[in-house]
């Protein structure tokens, strides 16, 4: 189960991330409006936990537009502030449930287990990128075209979920480093070239005509219906 912490208060995300890691929960955490908003356009998530008070954006306008944006990941918010006119804006906004700060983590479980319960609907098994299939559950990827399917390790799970829901579009490292390795991995650029060589690797026992793109100075970038000879020479 993955978690999105979206809240400016460093030591409230902190503790709450350090709660749902010792539940088992995967926990992304950043701490202003529009860092929330992209890390829940381009990755998958369980559940966005969402602080009404964000630096750049606050948290009605980024459930408004990841609503807009037929993204319907369950939204729970959190505010210091309980009055009615509020918790309606939140909900009219496109939260799904409602926290008011300070809580018992006891009653933060409740709220995401009652939130996952009916969200069943919502949430992806499977990432499709040309004739490539990502198995969340399994961590496994399979190929159409040739029928094949191979195991992927975390970190090869990792990268190749945010370049397959960004196919077609350019992945820094500093991005994949961020959603693979984590805002605080002292990971660099040589680990983010040596996994994508793996996962290349991989897509190409596999038969299939996606590619990963190295565009120099700029990152990768998923492309679907290239040439397997095409793919060959991208390894070299």
């Amino acid at each position: 189960m993955r978690i999105l912490i979206v809240e400016d208060d460093i030591r409230l995300a902190s503790a709450l991330k350090h709660i749902l890691e010792e539940n088992h929960y995967l926990v992304d955490m950043v701490h202003d409006g529009e860092e929330g908003l992209t890390f829940a356009k381009y990755d998958t998530y369980d559940v966005i936990i969402l602080d009404v008070m964000l630096p750049k954006r606050d948290g009605f306008s980024v459930a408004s537009e990841l609503r807009r944006s037929a993204i319907n990941t369950p939204i729970l918010l959190l505010t210091a502030r309980d009055t009615v006119p509020d918790k309606i804006t939140g909900l009219d906004s496109g939260a799904d449930d409602y926290m008011t700060k300070p809580f018992a983590p006891a009653e933060l479980l409740a709220h995401l287990r009652a939130l996952t319960r009916r969200m069943g609907e919502v949430i992806f098994e499977k990432l499709d990128a040309g004739d490539l299939t990502l198995t969340l559950a399994s961590h496994d990827l399979s190929c159409t075209t040739t029928n094949k399917t191979i195991h992927l390790s975390h970190k090869e799970f990792e990268l190749a979920k945010v370049l397959i829901t960004n196919a077609g579009m350019v992945v820094s490292k500093e991005t994949l480093i961020e959603k693979v390795w984590g805002l605080d991995s002292s990971a660099e650029d040589n680990n983010v070239e040596a996994y994508v060589s793996f996962l290349r690797k991989k897509i190409r026992f596999l038969g299939s005509t996606s590619t990963i793109e190295t565009l120099r100075k700029t990152g990768y970038r998923l492309s679907a219906g290239e040439s397997v000879d095409s793919q060959a020479s991208s390894l070299n």
